[in-house]
């Protein structure tokens, strides 16, 4: 069933988003204000489920590649956005039909609504990952056999690009330098699929879940009930911990912000390592959840998500575990995602605790 996506829709969007981002994909009210902007100016956006498209459409996922914490004074505007699709539906000398998003987390859950509205093409119901991962080929159309390649890209200055490579990898490889040379974030499109691919690869209804997460956390504080403890029963988690954040550290390298954050409670001391994502949770050196279940940072009253460049000395949070796409449990796809991708020497963990083989 079909949906619109409007001004009064986009907030809701974009803080649920921030929320399955696990603290990145970019900040949600910059992508918010740029939607805001193209939805004004081009009218809203109707988004479809996955099962209304035909096999024979053409969707490409639209994306903002590059270090989050960059974007807060290199704000991205619309022609750039506009740009890597225009210049890869030339290269593949066919119209495109879907816009569709890479990722739910952040600026990448409201910057493909800009590009499906100024375009004036639907979007659709679904996203690559389920969450947010800071590689560009750490999507489910990975491991579908579905290539990244040809990939387009575009900077604010008007710079753009088509890449052709020999698989996901080596155009994570490729466009990774050219996001670092062009300012630590570019805009892209690529991952073209028919609709019969995307009805695969995708998973489905992750923007109308975040809808449902944005307006969850205002209906529970509306309700004086608790937003924290509303979204952990949306996404079928459990909280981890509560307390105070006492010490981040942050630098942006080689195109990510990389990092890790103290949070002292009651409980004892947890630690959150992030690489534009939260990747690791540990509790007094005890791994609690790893990539790929999904560990989100709250405000402790409000439940308003934090990304981890929001992250700051003194903040009182909680932390929350989901479940991520069972699919991401597959040995195939936790050697892309797993902990031992990211150098971590530790099983996968799950939300609830449980230990997977695979390092």
């Amino acid at each position: 069933m079909s949906w619109t996506i409007d001004e009064s829709t986009i907030t809701d969007l974009a803080r649920g988003a921030a929320v399955l981002g696990t603290g990145g994909g970019g900040d949600p009210y910059i992508g918010a204000l740029l939607a805001t902007q193209a939805l004004r100016e081009h009218g809203p956006v109707t988004v479809v489920s996955p099962d209304e498209v035909p096999d024979d459409a053409l969707a490409l996922t639209v994306a903002m590649m590059g270090a989050p914490t960059v974007m807060v004074e290199k704000l991205p505007n619309l022609d750039e956005v506009i740009a890597p699709v225009t210049a890869l539906a030339a290269s593949l000398g066919r119209p495109v039909t879907h816009i569709a998003c890479a990722e739910v987390g952040g600026v990448n859950s409201t910057i493909p609504v800009a590009a499906a509205a100024a375009l004036g093409l639907p979007l659709l119901d679904a996203d690559g990952m389920g969450r947010a991962f800071p590689e560009l080929q750490m999507v489910l159309p990975t491991l579908y056999g579905i290539t990244a390649s040809p990939l387009a890209f575009a900077d604010e200055k008007g710079n753009t690009g088509v890449l052709r490579t020999i698989d996901n990898t080596w155009t994570e490889r490729i466009a990774r330098v050219a996001a670092v040379e062009m300012g630590c974030s570019i805009m892209i499109a690529g991952f073209p699929m028919t609709g019969a691919q995307a009805r695969e690869a995708l998973v489905p209804h992750t923007l109308s879940a975040s809808v449902r997460i944005g307006q969850g956390i205002l209906a529970a504080r509306r309700e004086n009930e608790d937003p924290v403890t509303r979204v952990a029963e949306l996404l079928g988690g459990r909280e981890l911990f509560s307390g105070k954040v006492v010490d981040v550290e942050r630098a942006t390298t080689t195109g990510f912000a990389r990092g890790r954050a103290r949070i002292d409670g009651a409980d004892g001391s947890l630690t959150l390592l992030f690489q534009n994502e939260h990747l690791l949770a540990e509790l007094d050196g005890r791994v609690l959840v790893t990539t790929p279940d999904l560990i989100m940072v709250l405000e402790h009253e409000s439940g308003e998500p934090i990304t981890t460049e929001g992250l700051r000395y003194g903040q009182r949070v909680r932390v929350l575990a989901a479940p991520s796409d069972e699919r991401w449990h597959s040995p195939e796809a936790l050697a892309m995602v797993g902990p031992g991708y990211f150098g971590y020497d530790t099983a996968s963990h799950r939300f609830d605790g449980r230990e997977e083989g695979a390092r």
